[in-house]
């Protein structure tokens, strides 16, 4: 296997606790890349750090909120204490799923959404910026969704904020591209990382739940999320200025673009299927109370196989 052009950089994920981001830093650890790790759970950390060990590339982790304004200086300094280089590679992937009806959603929810999942990227490229532009080099990775193309329904907070990221990574790749620095936007579909169990649900909770869980596990609807790294790092690697993940999310970007107004009919049915807020809406959920009220064996527990199965392995929180 000839040597990846990542090997020897330093890299920054965010949001690699778990999931997706988790399954990133693996793929450039395997690449020979030094990886700093950043989540807020310290236990979920030291999780990550042992599933990584043994891997080429050089690895460690630091425990942060990317809510604190002050969180890109001091990651930027644990990079620098623990591999005496700058950031080469950022890769933007911490994000929040809130499911529900937007009658059961408060405004904090969106602004939740959009500290997390806009401005918090935005920082971290303000801090990394100096260094790359003063090499001439570096790599901006930007894990959007297809939320942020496609205005799902019943995901009004995680669209909201993927489709302001998306907007900044494409305009970013148009400013940044003279000084040598490269982005890549990434819009993946469903992918099974078993990541409903840390969403939140409002609304009817339990039902919100076994429609999300279901179709973030299916094989047809959702992809291999250790499939959806490899072609992320492959992307990076080549410096793609865009990567679509899944069929359904390329089907749909490309009927979205030749017939808006079709699809958002489409989309408005879609949503009258989905659970109405009910009397008594609930609100931010936990992923694992709402799993907690499908019965074991039941058509939820049996449809969500795959998902918890990745789950566990991804290190995701794990459903009672």
């Amino acid at each position: 296997m000839n040597e990846s052009v990542l090997a020897g950089r330093t890299a920054l994920v965010t949001g690699s606790s778990r999931g997706l981001g988790l399954l990133i830093a693996g793929e450039l650890a395997n690449r020979g890349c030094r990886v700093m790790l950043c989540g807020r759970d310290e236990l979920a950390l030291e999780r990550a750090l042992r599933n990584l060990r043994g891997r080429p590339g050089d690895v460690a982790a630091t425990a942060c909120d990317l809510a604190d304004p002050q969180a890109p200086s001091r990651l930027l300094a644990a990079v620098r204490d623990r591999f005496g280089a700058e950031v080469d590679l950022l890769v933007n992937n911490a994000g929040l799923i809130q499911v529900g009806p937007v009658s059961a959603m408060q405004e904090q929810d969106f602004r939740r959404a959009h500290e997390l999942m806009t401005m918090a990227p935005l920082r971290l490229v303000q801090a990394v910026l100096p260094s790359m532009r003063a090499r001439g080099a570096g790599s901006i990775v930007m894990i959007a969704s297809i939320g942020g193309r496609i205005p799902a329904p019943h995901l009004l907070p995680y669209v909201a904020a993927k489709f302001a990221l998306t907007g900044l990574s494409e305009g970013l790749g148009a400013e940044l591209a003279q000084y040598g620095i490269r982005v890549t936007t990434v819009l993946p579909g469903l992918m099974r990382t078993g990541s409903h169990t840390a969403a939140e649900f409002a609304g009817r909770a339990g039902s919100e739940y076994a429609w999300f869980a279901t179709a973030a596990s299916l094989p047809l609807v959702s992809m291999d999320a250790g499939r959806a790294a490899r072609r992320i790092v492959r992307a990076i690697e080549a410096g793609r200025r865009e990567l679509v993940l899944t069929p359904l999310a390329k089907a749909a970007v490309l009927a979205h673009g030749i017939a808006p107004a079709t699809t958002d009919r489409l989309l408005g049915l879609t949503a009258r299927l989905l659970p109405s807020a009910g009397s008594a809406p609930e609100h931010g959920v936990p992923g694992v109370r709402a799993a907690a009220r499908h019965r074991r064996g039941g058509p939820v527990h049996r449809l969500t196989v795959l998902g918890r199965r990745a789950g566990r392995a991804h290190n995701e929180p794990t459903a009672s």
